[in-house]
């Protein structure tokens, strides 16, 4: 038996709208928003008292997504350092095809994501780069050129 699919990333947030309009405004789409509380998730997550807001993202092609959380209660906290470097272990990038990086990069200024270096030519295939997004996660973009 293996796995059928990566269903979804979670990222847990302060400012649930802002992440939706980020989200959305990557060009992802907004599936269904709700409050989950209750001995399900208290149990699931291992937290006494969980209220969460989540909000679910889903890329064009439909497949995998991203569950924005914001905890209502316990109140979430930011890890020390609120924003870790790149090569800091543990989970914190996740990566995203488009069509026009530049655009991209451009439209998500307004959410004051610019990025880490540059935007870097990968062996005249890919255009890439790391940006920060909700949370101080990095959200890394890459466009296929040849």
């Amino acid at each position: 038996m293996s796995i059928q699919r990566m269903d979804n990333v979670a990222i847990v947030v302060d400012d649930l709208d802002e992440a939706v309009d980020f989200f959305t405004e990557l060009g992802m789409e907004l599936e269904g928003r709700q409050v989950v509380e209750g001995p399900v998730p208290d149990q699931t997550v291992g937290l006494d008292g969980v209220r969460t807001e989540i909000a679910m993202m889903r890329p064009p092609d439909g497949h995998g997504g991203v569950e924005l959380t914001k905890y209502l209660a316990p109140a979430a906290s930011w890890p020390s350092p609120a924003s870790p470097a790149p090569n800091t272990l543990g989970l914190h990038r996740v990566m995203f095809a488009v069509d026009d990086l530049e655009d991209t990069v451009a439209r998500l200024r307004r959410f004051g994501s610019e990025p880490l270096g540059g935007v870097a030519n990968y062996e005249d295939v890919y255009l890439l780069c790391y940006l920060r997004g909700p949370a101080g996660i990095i959200v890394a973009l890459a466009q296929r050129i040849g």
